[in-house]
């Protein structure tokens, strides 16, 4: 079942469900898209409708982040909890590595997409993988995605940021059997930025933590408030559809 916030239809799917589907289409060669839908994408889609079409088309949107967790359970269609692009990760590496899938890393800055390979392979040595950094031109993208064609993935991770990356893969399904918008997970593989101590993710305040590593994301947090409002002003205006049908 799929649950609406702010006009994007999230999967009310556990993180042990997500992992299932997603294992399941790599074993039956379904491809599939997953968006990883945190505030900031689904606020931004509001404002696009291109964008918001192209998520609503994906086979599986997880609810990236306690806001979207909140703002579900706000509008009266709860989800069990977030799944996050790299817990989402981290739960598949395991399975990866014992069905030997191939995983192929795009995204991130030069050199750190190869390390967070690097060190995935070396704690999961059953994953065969090949990466690629994300400041390619757009002259260099053909020999590209006939790289990415030529390795045949099980898992395609695109960390090109939001919406960059939903654009991306959008346009390139063919590519692999699932693909996975990451956003910035290579650099917490890759242990360039180092993520919250599990105690902070407990009580949802990662996002506090990663706000005081780096300042420079206030510009982004900025948008949580509007998300917000926004969807109390769904939540209300659904009241009074409602209300209006009762009478």
């Amino acid at each position: 079942m799929r649950v609406e916030v702010l006009g994007i239809k999230i999967d009310d799917y556990s993180m042990q469900e997500t992992v299932i589907h997603i294992q399941e289409a790599v074993e039956k060669k379904e491809q599939t898209w997953v968006v990883t839908a945190n505030p900031e994408l689904i606020f931004a889609a509001g404002a696009d409708a291109r964008l918001k079409q192209l998520i609503n088309r994906a086979q599986l949107v997880t609810p990236d982040g306690v806001g979207v967790v909140w703002a579900a359970n706000r509008l009266g269609h709860p989800v069990p909890e977030r799944v996050t692009g790299i817990d989402l990760l981290e739960s598949l590496f395991p399975i990866a590595t014992e069905k030997k899938w191939r995983i192929f890393f795009l995204g991130s800055k030069p050199g750190v997409a190869e390390l967070a390979a690097r060190k995935v392979a070396e704690q999961y040595p059953g994953v065969v993988w090949q990466a690629q950094h994300g400041y390619f031109q757009l002259e260099e993208q053909p020999e590209i995605t006939e790289k990415i064609r030529e390795f045949k993935p099980d898992l395609l991770l695109v960390g090109l940021g939001a919406p960059r990356q939903e654009f991306w893969i959008a346009s390139h399904l063919d590519l692999a059997t699932v693909s996975i918008g990451v956003g910035g997970s290579f650099d917490a593989l890759a242990g360039l930025n180092k993520r919250a101590p599990q105690w902070i993710r407990d009580i949802h305040l990662e996002w506090f933590y990663r706000l005081l590593k780096q300042p420079q994301r206030l510009r982004r947090q900025m948008v949580l408030p509007k998300f917000a409002w926004r969807v109390v002003k769904q939540g209300k205006d659904e009241g009074k559809s409602h209300t209006r049908r009762s009478r």
